[in-house]
């Protein structure tokens, strides 16, 4: 099996020092002590600690959005050759099936979650922002389609229980990642496939009600 090179042991590095400190108390010299580089081969992979922000972020967003966008255009693709409106549960489940499953079989995907709950719930906008310009379109797909899915409901309660759902959705993994804080006796050898399903009938019911 080949050694992951200098970029990769940087990337590694920082993914999992952004996600444990927060991306502005993970220090340069943190990064590069863990990833056993220097500075200067920091400085010839990725110029700055903002690129390299952005390139932890888009090795793991540019794969998963492609999975998601092409399961959403094809419930899309399905209903215009129908000639029916999208059922919101498809739509649903080809954004958060696929983020759920990548988030559990990815190596190194656990502090990738852990990083994106941080740039969603923390105050400091500068994870938010390199993560919203890159699921930006993405997302519009998904709202776009969800909007069609629920023509009796207006644009700002389709935004919300969207809003609330990918919420449950960001929460499930990072627990996912945390399940050492689960109350003692609760089975921690967790089923995904179950999981998902509950986490579908839950999303489900909220934004058709």
């Amino acid at each position: 099996m080949s050694q992951p090179t200098t970029k990769d042991r940087i990337l590694d590095a920082a993914e999992f020092l952004f996600a444990r400190d927060g991306y502005h108390f993970a220090s340069m010299r943190a990064i590069t002590s863990k990833a056993d580089a220097n500075l200067a081969a920091v400085n010839y992979h990725f110029g700055s600690k903002d690129i390299l922000l952005e390139e932890v972020l888009k090795r793991h967003l540019l794969p998963l959005n492609a999975i998601r966008q092409a399961k959403l255009e094809a419930v899309r693709d399905e209903a215009e050759r129908r000639g029916r409106t999208p059922d919101p549960e498809d739509v649903l489940r080809a954004f958060i099936v696929p983020t759920v499953t990548y988030c559990c079989v990815d190596p190194g995907a656990e502090h990738f979650s852990t990083l994106i709950g941080r740039a969603i719930t923390e105050p400091d906008n500068t994870v938010r922002n390199v993560f919203i310009h890159h699921i930006m379109p993405l997302f519009q797909l998904l709202f776009g389609l969800l909007c069609k899915s629920l023509p009796d409901l207006d644009a700002d309660t389709v935004f919300w229980r969207l809003h609330f759902s990918v919420g449950s959705t960001t929460h499930t993994m990072r627990m996912l990642g945390s399940l050492d804080l689960m109350p003692e006796g609760m089975n921690r050898d967790v089923d995904i496939e179950k999981l998902i399903d509950d986490l579908m009938l839950f999303v489900s019911a909220g934004v058709k009600r």
